[in-house]
C-alpha cells in the first residue's frame, strides 16, 4: 500500500499506460480519478477498479480544453479534498508525418494534447500542491522526446518539449523537495494508440524502421515506474527521465 491516503489524477486513463498506471495505484490505495474523453472506457476502468476494491471516479475530460482542466481538479477536490499525484499520460500521435508532409491541423492538435494540455494541468494542480506543500507530478513523455527518429515531426517536437517542461517544473517548483516532477520516456508499449495511426507517412515510416527492433513492454511494466515514481521510494527524485524501453536505446 505504498499510496495509501493520497489522491491522484491519470489522464488517458481509459486504455494504455493510463488504464494500468490508474488500476495500479489503485491498488497500492490510492483514490484515483480517471480523466478520458472515452465515457464506455471510462466507465468501464472505474468499474474494474471498483469490483477490486479500489476507490475511483471518472471524469470526461480533454486535457486541450481550459475549462475541462479546471473542471478536473475541481472534481478532484469535491470528492477528495486534495491531489497528491498528478499523471499527464494523455497523448496522440501523428501518422509519423515529416514537416515536410505535415500539415497545421495535425501539428497544433499534437501540441494541445501532448504538451499544452499537460503545462495547463499541471498549472491547476500545483495551485493546489503548492498550497499543501506537497505533490508528484509525472509526464508521461516517450524516447521519441529524446530522439529525433522514434515519431513523426510533431510527435518527436511535442515529447522533446514535454521533457523540458519536466525538467523546468522540477527545478522551479521543488527547490525544497516537497514537490517532485519527473518524466518517464517508454520504447515501444503494446497499447491500442497503433490503431490510431492511419495513412502513415512513407518517409517518417522509413526512418522509424532504421532505427531497428525494439522490444515490446506491456502497459503493466510502465505502470511499475509510475508507481516508483510516485511513492516515497523516490522521495529524492526530481527532474528526471526514467527510460523505460528494453534497452533499445542503449544499443
Amino acid at each position: 500500500m505504498k499510496l495509501q491516503d493520497k489522491v491522484a489524477i491519470v489522464t488517458g486513463a481509459g486504455s494504455g499506460m493510463g488504464e494500468a498506471i490508474a488500476k495500479r495505484y489503485a491498488k497500492e490505495g490510492a483514490k484515483v480519478v480517471l480523466a478520458d474523453l472515452n465515457e464506455a472506457n471510462l466507465k468501464r476502468v472505474v468499474s474494474e477498479i471498483e469490483e477490486a476494491g479500489g476507490v475511483a471516479i471518472g471524469v470526461l475530460a480533454n486535457v486541450a480544453k481550459e475549462e475541462d482542466v479546471e473542471r478536473l481538479v475541481d472534481e478532484t477536490m469535491k470528492a477528495y479534498g486534495k491531489l497528491s499525484i498528478l499523471v499527464n499520460n494523455a497523448g496522440i500521435m501523428d501518422n509519423f508525418k515529416t514537416v515536410g508532409s505535415l500539415d497545421d491541423e495535425t501539428w497544433d492538435k499534437v501540441i494541445a494534447v501532448n504538451l499544452t494540455g499537460p503545462m495547463k494541468l499541471s498549472r491547476a494542480a500545483l495551485k493546489v500542491m503548492t498550497e499543501a506543500q506537497e505533490g508528484v507530478i509525472i509526464n508521461n513523455a516517450s524516447i521519441g522526446g529524446l530522439f529525433g527518429a522514434r515519431g513523426g515531426a510533431a510527435y518527436v517536437a511535442s515529447k522533446h518539449g514535454l521533457i523540458g517542461l519536466t525538467k523546468n517544473m522540477a527545478v522551479t517548483h521543488g527547490k525544497d523537495g516537497k514537490i517532485r516532477v519527473n518524466g518517464i520516456a517508454p520504447g515501444a508499449v503494446n497499447t491500442h494508440i497503433g490503431e490510431t495511426i492511419t495513412a502513415p507517412d512513407p518517409l517518417g515510416m522509413e526512418i522509424i524502421q532504421q532505427t531497428g527492433q525494439s522490444l515490446t513492454a506491456e502497459a503493466d511494466q510502465i505502470a511499475g515506474v509510475a508507481l516508483f515514481l510516485a511513492s516515497n521510494d523516490a522521495s529524492f527524485v526530481n527532474g528526471h527521465i526514467i527510460v523505460a524501453d528494453g534497452g533499445w536505446t542503449a544499443r
